[in-house]
C-alpha cells in the first residue's frame, strides 16, 4: 500500500510538472527560457539600433487574430507616439511584422501553423526563429520564406530590414 502511495505521489508530481501554466494557457505557447529571452532582447536591440525612429517594437502584444487571438514574441508597428489613454488588451490593428521564437517543445508544424492567421490579419512579414539551428525564416506570405542562418545577414525585403544574425545569436 505504501508503494502505491509513493507511485501515485510521483505520478501526480510528474503530471503537475508537465501541466501548462496560466501563462502558457493564456498565450497558447510555452514558457520562455533564458535562450528565448536573450534572442528576443538581441532582436529588439538590433532593430532599435539599426532603425531608430522607424519602428515601434514591442514584446508579448496580444493580437485579435482569428479564431482565438495570438501573442507573438515580438511585433513591429510603424513608429509613433504611444496612446496612454487607449491601450486595448487585444490589438485590432495589424503590426507590420510578427516574430515567433521556437521553443524546444514546439514543432516546426506548430510554428508554421501560426502564419496564416497572421497574414490574414494583415501582417506584411513574419519571422520564425529556430534557436537550435541559429536560423531565422523570413516569410513574405504564409507559403514562402527565405532561410537565413549562422553568420548570414537577415534581409527582409518587404520591410527593408537587414540584421546580422551573428548579433542575434550572440
Amino acid at each position: 500500500m505504501k508503494k502505491l502511495v509513493v507511485v501515485m505521489e510521483l505520478l501526480t508530481e510528474t503530471i503537475a510538472e508537465h501541466s501548462p501554466s496560466a501563462y502558457e494557457l493564456d498565450r497558447k505557447k510555452p514558457m520562455p527560457t533564458l535562450l528565448h529571452g536573450a534572442i528576443q532582447a538581441n532582436l529588439i536591440v538590433q532593430v532599435a539600433i539599426n532603425y531608430p525612429n522607424q519602428f515601434r517594437i514591442a514584446s508579448e502584444v496580444t493580437l485579435a487574430t482569428k479564431p482565438d487571438g495570438s501573442t507573438p514574441d515580438l511585433v513591429l508597428y510603424p513608429a509613433g507616439a504611444l496612446d496612454f489613454k487607449n491601450d486595448p488588451s487585444r490589438r485590432t490593428d495589424a503590426p507590420l511584422l510578427a516574430v515567433e521564437i521556437q521553443s524546444a517543445s514546439q514543432s516546426t508544424k506548430d510554428m508554421v501553423a501560426k502564419l496564416e492567421p497572421y497574414f490574414y490579419f494583415g501582417l506584411q512579414s513574419c519571422w520564425i526563429v529556430v534557436p537550435e539551428l541559429q536560423a531565422i525564416l523570413v516569410y513574405d506570405t504564409p507559403f514562402h520564406y527565405t532561410f537565413f542562418h549562422e553568420n548570414d545577414m537577415l534581409k527582409d525585403t518587404i520591410l527593408n530590414i537587414e540584421i546580422p544574425l551573428a548579433k542575434v545569436f550572440a
